[in-house]
């Protein structure tokens, strides 16, 4: 297994592009960028599975579970509602579909999550396309977060 460089110039735009995203005060941004990476991951893990590179998809199943964490730390249930219930439930639900898949090799269950996590994460960018539909406050020090 190869691990990636820190000297490496892609590695280091990557590692300066997450943290943009992060420290941005755009929250649909961070939201946008982890539903993407999740998807990646999956796929980048439905990829080892067919090859059988256990470790490797291990790794990415694990990456794809992390981002889903995020997605749903970023909730806000106080002020989202039923529908950050019910987007917390769901994540849950992927993250529950992508363990089994690694333990089985089910490359169907990567797929489900992955489907869900597209549908999440067009309604998204829809929002984000459309400033009259913006419901994501910018983040500052001692505001609530946005819905994801």
């Amino acid at each position: 297994m190869t691990y990636p460089s820190p000297h490496n110039p892609l590695h280091q735009y990557r590692a300066v592009d997450a943290y943009g995203a992060a420290a941005s005060s755009d929250r649909m941004q961070l939201i946008l960028r982890l539903l993407q990476g999740a998807l990646d991951r999956i796929t980048s893990a439905r990829g080892h599975m067919q090859r059988r590179e256990i470790a490797l998809k291990g790794e990415a199943l694990g990456r794809a579970v992390r981002m889903i964490d995020g997605l749903r730390a970023c909730l806000d249930h106080a002020n989202g509602g039923e529908i950050a219930t019910n987007l917390a439930a769901l994540y849950e639900y992927m993250t529950r579909r992508l363990t089994e898949g690694n333990l089985r090799n089910d490359p169907r269950s990567l797929d489900e999550v992955a489907e869900l996590l597209d549908e999440i994460r067009s309604s998204w960018e829809q929002i984000a396309s459309s400033p009259a539909l913006r419901v994501v406050a910018p983040v500052n020090a001692g505001e609530s977060r946005g819905t994801a």
